[in-house]
């Protein structure tokens, strides 16, 4: 019976809709700690690794003898060293677009939250303030707002398609640009990095952390930005250098920030950011609602089973391919 090695500590409803999906002639092991001795003693005898925010290095895949396959939860593969896996041999997959609506319905939380400093009023008025006639002059409307979007994969075309009701202009920049097609469909306008970071009204990150994004925020891109503008992350901690946020936000150069990802997770708690109040954070929980763990749990797992049984799967959902 092939064994899935579940990494990621989870608590019993989320084990218990793994297990209720579990596709036929399977079995599910959980590890009840996040550290390498328990992942260790899990991955023993496992055929496959399900694991979300959790590292697997070199060391442990070789912890794994009979390892078919590595599925991800979600998308970021940056916990997982996927060069060790290919030269292991060991395929990666992802579940892409299982969660990207949610995660696009946060983004935009954020953004809405940000403009009208909702945490801020929020903690004000339980401290028995009334600070209506200050939001007056403090917060700011998404209509009309110039929206750019760092990165054009699944989640930022969804951000783009649910903007379509604010009356925003979307402008995006990636590595790759994206199809004609996709743009007139998506109401968006190609820019130059420079350009979206100098035009942004509210600029959102949504590219993945490598080489080439880790810190794409720094002191540097953040002097480009409005001193109106705000920045929302809701793709990944390393690509933001939280020091020189902390300065732009002290410093009134950019308007606000909301945050759902830290350059450490969990953060300390003692980190400057969080005594700021002109931010929003929230933990790393743009996919967390119960319909996004169901479609990843069943993405995930169909993908095992299509793996077991020597059935395709869907081309994006390969980070390493199969030999």
């Amino acid at each position: 019976m092939p064994k899935i090695a579940f990494l990621t500590p989870a608590l019993p409803a989320l084990q218990q809709e793994m297990i209720s999906c579990l596709p036929a002639g399977f079995e599910i092991e959980f590890a009840q700690k996040n550290d390498k001795d328990t992942h260790r003693e899990v991955l023993q005898g496992a055929d496959y690794v399900f694991i979300g925010a959790t590292w697997l290095d070199d060391e442990l895949m070789g912890a794994a003898t009979q390892l078919k396959m590595i599925q991800k939860w979600g998308i970021g593969v940056d916990k997982i060293n996927i060069e060790a896996a290919r030269l292991r041999g060991i395929p990666v997959a992802i579940t892409n677009g299982a969660n990207a609506g949610q995660v696009a319905e946060h983004t935009i939380l954020l953004m809405l939250a940000t403009l009208r400093r909702l945490t801020y009023a929020q903690r004000a008025f339980l401290a028995g303030q009334w600070v209506n006639a200050e939001l007056k002059t403090s917060c700011l409307q998404l209509a009309d707002k110039t929206v750019g979007l760092f990165g054009f994969g699944n989640i930022a075309k969804k951000v783009a398609s649910q903007l379509s009701g604010f009356n925003v202009k979307v402008i995006y920049y990636s590595r790759q640009r994206a199809s004609k097609e996709d743009e007139l469909q998506y109401h968006t306008v190609y820019v130059d990095q420079d350009t979206l970071f100098a035009q942004s009204d509210v600029l959102s990150l949504h590219a993945p952390f490598n080489a080439q994004t880790h810190h794409i925020v720094n002191q540097k891109t953040l002097s480009q930005m409005k001193p109106s503008a705000i920045l929302v992350n809701t793709a990944r901690g390393e690509l933001i250098h939280e020091g020189d946020l902390v300065h732009a936000l002290m410093h009134h150069q950019i308007l606000g920030a909301g945050l759902d990802v830290f350059d450490h997770e969990p953060p300390d708690m003692n980190n400057p950011l969080f005594a700021l109040d002109n931010i929003v954070v929230t933990p790393h929980a743009g996919g967390s609602v119960k319909e996004a763990v169901t479609s990843v749990i069943r993405h995930g797992l169909k993908n095992i089973a299509l793996f077991e049984n020597g059935l395709a799967l869907d081309e994006s959902d390969w980070i390493v391919r199969p030999k």
